[in-house]
């Protein structure tokens, strides 16, 4: 995969749980995956598959000494990790885990920004696929969403480190501007955290594309899951509902407009 096509391309989405037996069974329900072992780990880990087998993602047990709750993350790609590692200090992120290396997989590493969102950098290994980066397809995360407390300045860094470009700013009143952002294509948005979300650490947000909101947020409630808000309907005409699972872990749903 050319450095130019890599370089800040979203490639892969991870959910750390207290249960992965009961998030297997609530996600497969919800969104439709289906899962399958992934046989080179260490310990116990599964592939999200959306239709057609493609793999979304993973889930795992949160690891010991871990004293984070319930919750997902992304993996961004990168052509050096070392580079991108250093790129990231420089520009006032940190470092949160040691560099992790999978056999035929690659070389990753969990960051955070420098308001302290969590996100991890991936260096695929020489013969990883090269897939079509595509619109998001049902199964496949629709959305990336950051909740930070200086939108600006996060737009900023991210920019700068993966070449995204921001697309649209939309004024959302007394909660500030939505800073939405792409590559291909729009990829998510940007905002301030709002005032109910108190001291909750910045953090990124996913949608999931369902092709039926409704029946799909009812599907939450069924399993166990709460609904935080919504369904609503955003500019442009599709749906979204932000929803958190039995476990503790928020996560969105997100339909396009007929």
């Amino acid at each position: 995969m050319a450095d130019a096509q890599l370089n800040g391309r979203p490639v892969w989405y991870e959910l750390l749980t207290t249960d992965l037996d009961a998030a297997k069974k609530f996600y497969t329900k919800v969104v439709g995956w289906s899962t399958q072992p992934f046989d080179g780990s260490p310990q116990p880990y599964e592939m999200w598959l959306r239709s057609g087998g493609a793999p979304v993602g993973g889930v795992m047990t949160i690891p010991q000494g871990m004293n984070w709750p319930p919750h997902w993350v992304m993996y961004i790609g990168v052509p050096n990790l070392e580079q991108a590692v250093e790129k990231v200090k420089q520009k006032g992120g940190k470092t949160l885990s040691e560099v992790i290396e999978v056999p035929n997989v690659g070389r990753m590493r969990t960051m955070l920004d420098p308001q302290g969102a969590m996100f991890s950098l991936h260096e695929p290994a020489p013969q990883s696929p090269d897939t079509p980066e595509n619109p998001p397809e049902p199964g496949a995360v629709s959305w990336h969403e950051l909740y930070t407390t200086d939108a600006p300045a996060a737009l900023k860094f991210y920019s700068d480190l993966f070449g995204w470009r921001e697309s649209q700013t939309m004024d959302m009143g007394p909660m500030g501007k939505y800073h939405i952002f792409s590559r291909k294509f729009d990829l998510g948005g940007m905002m301030n955290k709002p005032p109910e979300m108190g001291q909750a650490p910045p953090f990124w947000g996913f949608y999931f594309r369902v092709t039926d909101l409704p029946q799909a947020t009812e599907r939450v409630k069924a399993n166990g899951g709460k609904i935080l808000n919504g369904p609503m309907e955003v500019p442009g005409g599709d749906t979204v509902v932000n929803a958190m699972d039995p476990q503790g872990a928020a996560f969105s749903l997100h339909q396009k407009k007929a």
